[in-house]
């Protein structure tokens, strides 16, 4: 029995800054982020909007499919949570209107935490072969003002359907995975805005990239040729293009620019122009691989590697399904990235400063522009969210 992803849809903010704005608001060439880090714009949460908003949007295409009738699991992945017990995913199923029977959970473990919940869903689905799951991976990417990650930022979400005999991906049963206790990234709890020792992040990353290949290459008995495209988490894009090469050569594996680009180009579109999504940034680039690339991939096999700071890393693979695209969301997602508003540097920082009260006070948010669902203020304690949408 095939298990793996059945529907996906992506959804980002409504407000983005070029980094052409950032770089000369930071005194630096724009080539340093268009060229040197490989990213364009980056999504802005609106002040309504929050991971629950995020996470609903990217899940609201399925739930007016009526795709979510059988999800009897949400597993939430995120690391920018909004409350120390509830779950996340909890105000999400109430938005979603879903059945009341259905467990609900949030998983943590940096940006590696959305793979954890595809392979807990597969778990679940074996079992129950005529139930479905939906994993949702929503965050908000958030560095100092002026700090080395800005110009990384993002924010969004994937909504991920997980179901026997899938319509899009079909997951391979092999991983490879490696765990090590490092400080590469991190936010403690005191702290909104993310700590990050690039460097030192950037070697670990490839770390646990090779070690987690050799386990998948050894259990599966497959090699680099026996993949047509890849996907890598990417925190920026040359990121991705620099892991790739980094496997390539610990393969003894010559590779050029062209064919670097034939792996990963279609894969890194939507990132470049939306920044870093955490858990969700390996499927956002998986959805830019199925909505964009011209050629049909069917029953071409997809490397897939998921890497999380502090750490863990995994390398695992899916083969893309006969008429996956007529399942796809990619014309609601061209739309949306083609729709969104621009912000100037002030508008930028005036969001950027703007905090969620902690004092207990009652707040009515001002409504911006927003997906179907948004935050709409606070009263008691108790966040409160509002439908958009009929």
């Amino acid at each position: 029995m095939n298990i793996g992803i059945d529907k996906i849809s992506f959804y980002t903010s409504h407000y983005y800054v070029d980094l052409k704005t950032l770089a000369e608001a930071r005194s630096v060439e724009t080539d340093k982020y268009y060229i040197g880090i490989g990213q364009e714009k980056m999504g802005i949460p609106a002040p309504d909007e929050d991971v629950v908003t995020l996470g609903a949007s990217a899940a609201y295409p399925l739930m007016k499919d009526g795709e979510l009738d059988d999800v009897e699991l949400l597993l939430f992945a995120t690391e920018s949570g909004i409350d120390q017990s509830k779950a996340a995913g909890i105000y999400v199923h109430g938005l979603l209107e879903m059945p009341s029977r259905c467990r609900s959970v949030e998983l943590k473990q940096a940006c590696y935490s959305g793979t954890a919940a595809i392979q807990l869903a597969i778990g679940f689905v074996a079992r129950n072969p005529t139930k479905k799951a939906l994993v949702i991976c929503s965050d908000v990417a958030r560095y100092e003002l002026g700090s080395p990650g800005e110009a990384t930022q993002g924010c969004g979400s994937v909504a991920i359907l997980i179901s026997a005999n899938p319509r899009i991906m079909a997951i391979d049963p092999e991983s490879g995975y490696h765990t090590e206790d490092v400080m590469d990234f991190w936010r403690p709890n005191y702290r909104s805005e993310a700590l990050v020792d690039g460097k030192y992040s950037t070697m670990v990353y490839i770390h646990a990239l090779l070690e987690s290949w050799k386990q998948y290459a050894e259990l599966s008995g497959r090699s680099l040729a026996d993949f047509n495209r890849f996907c890598y988490h990417i925190p920026f894009t040359k990121m991705a293009e620099k892991a790739h090469q980094k496997l390539c050569r610990k393969n003894k594996i010559a590779i050029d620019q062209e064919q670097m680009q034939a792996l990963l180009e279609e894969s890194l579109r939507y990132s470049r122009i939306t920044g870093n999504c955490y858990s969700g940034s390996m499927y956002v680039g998986l959805t830019s691989l199925l909505d964009t690339a011209e050629e049909d991939l069917t029953d071409q096999r997809i490397g897939l590697y998921s890497y999380g700071s502090g750490c863990v890393g995994e390398f695992f693979s899916g083969v893309i399904q006969p008429g996956y695209r007529d399942h796809l969301y990619a014309d609601q997602h061209r739309n949306m990235l083609e729709n969104r508003s621009e912000l100037t540097y002030q508008q930028y920082e005036d969001i950027f400063n703007y905090g969620v009260p902690t004092d207990g006070g009652e707040y009515v948010f001002p409504q911006y522009k927003t997906g179907p669902y948004r935050f709409s203020g606070i009263s008691q304690h108790k966040r409160e969210y509002e439908s958009l949408v009929d």
